[in-house]
């Protein structure tokens, strides 16, 4: 006879205690078990589609363990470091469990949210952008490219487009205090000089020019009418775009036309970071040579999977990093390079 058929039967008292002790154990089980577990997902701004792609490798994150709700958030249309400063916040008092973050301003997010992360035992993931040394014990480990190295590809890249002497080049980047970014910047200088702190002046043949790196703060307007100044010049620098910024403004392709031939025979050379659907659909429309491409859906699955393991069963990150590598995307091979989620 089953324990649940003599509990029925008049010996029932004998085994009350017993059973009363299983269903709560069942009901303990069963609550840990399907517990729901929030995470946000927090790009630099909200409306970018490389962030949204984070936000779907959450989901697919999602889609095999049924108690994790994605929750996604950003600054609305720039990289703002207070906006993105209040959207923690709010996140925090609508209750989190874990944080995946591309970091704006490191010495500012630190002060003004994560340490009240980390006093609430919050873990946080960093994503395509980390924090500073100095901040890191503020999350548990980091996940995207290795953003020197990625400089580095970039500048590699542009030695292509060299002439004998006197090659002038112009970055764009968004917020100034960008971690990974300005490690981008970094990169780029050093493929090309040999160093990675000072404006390149001269260094084997390469200069950059006055005014530049131009800081969009990732304001697509502001972005695209600083490409179109530079490059409406007789003799344009190569320009270099450490990140989407104006190839994400939905009037680039339709403004950028009027240079098509220009770009087509050399004399304009545009590369940017990032291949996302827009920028794909630029190099078919011939408006760009050439972007380095990431991997931000597979930032977010990742990041996600490392914190529901260290929510779950509080098993730590191995890695103090994972580094996730790039590809490069031409007018020649647009349609095969890569693939938007």
């Amino acid at each position: 006879m089953s324990f649940f058929s003599r509990i029925k039967q008049k010996d029932y008292r004998p085994y009350k205690q017993y059973y009363f002790s299983f269903i709560s154990f069942l009901c303990v089980f069963s609550s840990n078990a399907f517990a729901e577990i929030v995470i946000g997902v927090v790009g630099k701004t909200k409306n970018d589609s490389f962030y949204q792609q984070s936000f779907k490798g959450c989901l697919k994150f999602s889609e095999t363990h049924q108690n994790i709700r994605c929750v996604y958030d950003g600054a609305d249309n720039y990289q703002d470091i207070r906006a993105q400063n209040i959207i923690v916040n709010e996140l925090l008092e609508k209750g989190i469990d874990g944080l995946l973050i591309s970091i704006t301003d490191s010495d500012f997010l630190t002060n003004a949210a994560l340490q009240t992360l980390k006093n609430k035992n919050i873990p946080v993931i960093t994503f395509d952008s980390d924090l500073l040394p100095q901040h890191q014990q503020y999350r548990l480990t980091y996940v995207g490219t290795e953003n020197f190295n990625f400089g580095k590809a970039l500048g590699n890249h542009i030695k292509k487009f060299a002439k004998k002497e006197n090659n002038y080049l112009c970055m764009q980047s968004g917020h100034a205090t960008a971690p990974n970014l300005n490690k981008r910047i970094a990169g780029v200088r050093y493929a090309l000089s040999g160093q990675s702190t000072e404006q390149l002046s001269g260094q084997n043949g390469w200069f950059e020019t006055e005014r530049c790196p131009l800081y969009s703060l990732g304001k697509r307007d502001i972005a695209l009418n600083q490409l179109k100044f530079m490059i409406d010049r007789d003799n344009p620098p190569v320009f270099l775009a450490v990140a989407g910024f104006a190839q994400f403004n939905t009037n680039y392709i339709e403004h950028m036309k009027a240079y098509k031939t220009r770009i087509a025979n050399g004399e304009v050379v545009i590369v940017s970071a990032d291949t996302e659907h827009s920028q794909i659909a630029a190099l078919k429309a011939g408006v760009s040579v050439t972007n380095l491409g990431q991997k931000p859906f597979e930032m977010g699955r990742l990041g996600t999977e490392l914190l529901y393991n260290f929510i779950t069963e509080q098993q730590k990150p191995a890695k103090s990093a994972y580094y996730l590598g790039y590809h490069y995307c031409t007018q020649a091979n647009a349609d095969s390079c890569t693939v938007n989620y």
